[in-house]
């Protein structure tokens, strides 16, 4: 699938925008770019041929996905897979190298290895990995996507008053520069049938502050593709949610 330029564009400023809000705010203090992004493995039993590639949200890093066990909850559920989790912390969404070096540094060399690669992100890590799949379907398997960003209130109140992403119409003609209904015109697609989209699952705590627009995009997704755990933008809420997750055997399929 080849994506448009104009559409890179909005996904830059996009997370750029984000980014910049964070900062301006006083919550995160950038950590180093470096080149090439630093990772962890987790390796799974034999050789699999499947990969996860985990990232994290803004506060976290990438060996937090091993103190909350998410290898060993894979396993439980039977999945065969390596996990890597990548250190994409917020100074490549503020560079505008997020996708540039996931792919370079991650993608690109598994796909040499691997059968099948998905993606999964948490937080700002869930808004990366929609992201890369917007530009670069054609590198993944499957996408699931933990308690995202999704866009400012205004817009979401407009998605809801209209019934929801179904009956929502964005604007016509939509500005290029208009990030955050960019963003809700490609998950609607799914609403529109997900027949040769990537697929996606969702998950969000019930408490989380971005509980609503989530919800709201689950609407989008077939059946079984959307889960709701106890908490809210926390580890004990993702960590249920992964369980979930990796009991649908999707990892397997």
């Amino acid at each position: 699938m080849k994506v448009q330029r104009p559409f890179q564009v909005w996904s830059l400023k996009y997370f750029l925008g984000a980014a910049a809000l964070l900062l301006l705010a006083g919550c995160v203090r950038l950590r180093p770019a470096t080149v090439p992004l630093r990772t962890v493995s987790y390796p799974g039993s034999g050789h699999p041929r499947t990969l996860v590639v985990l990232l994290p949200g803004r506060r976290d890093r990438p060996e937090d996905f091993g103190r909350e066990h998410f290898p060993e909850i894979a396993a439980r559920a039977g999945a065969d897979v390596d996990m890597i989790a990548v250190d994409a912390h917020l100074a490549y969404y503020y560079n505008r190298t997020i996708v540039e070096r996931l792919r370079e540094d991650v993608i690109a060399p598994a796909r040499q290895r691997y059968d099948r690669i998905w993606l999964m992100g948490i937080s700002i890590g869930g808004t990366g990995t929609l992201l890369y799949a917007q530009q670069h379907p054609e590198d993944l398997n499957g996408l699931v996507v933990f308690a995202a960003y999704l866009g400012d209130d205004p817009l979401i109140q407009e998605i809801s008053a209209a019934g929801g992403v179904r009956g929502w119409k964005p604007p016509e003609p939509l500005a290029p520069d208009d990030f955050q209904r960019h963003v809700w015109v490609w998950l609607k697609g799914y609403a529109n049938g997900a027949e040769g989209r990537l697929p996606l699952y969702l998950g969000w705590g019930r408490s989380d502050g971005f509980a609503k627009a989530n919800g709201l995009a689950a609407q989008a997704l077939p059946p079984g593709r959307a889960f709701t755990a106890p908490g809210g933008h926390g580890w004990r809420a993702w960590r249920n949610l992964w369980e979930q997750f990796v009991r649908t055997g999707a990892l397997s399929k």
